[in-house]
């Protein structure tokens, strides 16, 4: 994994997969990925659909071909405390088991450390000139210098003050970098000047409004997205 994400490079950030492995697979299909390419994954690769544990294989073999950068998710985090304390109930609720399953076998639960290694080597941020990457949000009445200086990082996992209509219409974001997020289920991909949010419920197939896993192609943000394949 590199250490460094470049401007120099195009890169291409992708919203919350949550075990969908085809929807995945066909979406780096049509990124016609160059070799110079950077992946900033925004977290959420486990929990709710049906593939978890081959998603993480996908992504660990990406990452051999390509420059991959992987930020991680409430759900890494929801998953990383239940190994923690073995406490199921917050993570059950929201969507451990089908995570269970997929990591099931003959001889019981087989997590191998490989992946765990993958869930807990995630950042929670990654930051470049002119680009904040994290899988929640931030608090759009404070600076990004202040964001990192009153919150936690993990909480950036859970932060969507940043959705509300009230500062989406907002003029007055302190922010000085644009921030390019997931974690907040929407119909269509947001594009504002200091904020990208690109969770489109792609777990969510039942839902007419969502359904679609999305990446956005930086700094031209271009969208690409599929319909839910699993």
């Amino acid at each position: 994994m590199e250490s460094t994400l470049s401007e120099n490079r195009r890169i291409i950030a992708v919203g919350d997969i949550h075990g969908c492995l085809f929807s995945l697979q066909h979406l780096v299909e049509q990124l016609e990925l160059q070799r110079d390419d950077q992946l900033v994954f925004l977290g959420d690769y486990i929990d709710r659909g049906p593939r978890s544990r081959e998603v993480v294989d996908f992504l660990l073999e990406l990452q051999q071909q390509f420059s991959c950068f992987f930020i991680k998710g409430n759900h890494e985090v929801m998953y990383l405390e239940y190994l923690e304390n073995r406490d199921p109930v917050t993570w059950f609720y929201n969507g451990g088991q089908a995570t269970l399953r997929s990591y099931a076998s003959n001889k019981g639960l087989d997590f191998p450390e490989e992946h765990l290694e993958f869930l807990r080597n995630s950042r929670f941020y990654i930051e470049t000139e002119h680009y904040f990457f994290t899988h929640g949000g931030l608090d759009p009445e404070l600076s990004i210098r202040d964001n990192l200086r009153y919150y936690k990082p993990e909480e950036f996992c859970w932060q969507r003050i940043h959705m509300r209509t009230s500062f989406l219409e907002s003029k007055n974001c302190p922010w000085d970098k644009t921030l390019v997020c997931a974690h907040t289920p929407i119909p269509k991909p947001l594009l504002l000047e200091r904020l990208i949010a690109i969770d489109t419920g792609c777990v969510y197939r039942d839902n007419p409004m969502l359904g679609r896993l999305t990446a956005v192609i930086l700094p031209s943000r271009e969208i690409l997205q599929t319909e839910n394949l699993d």
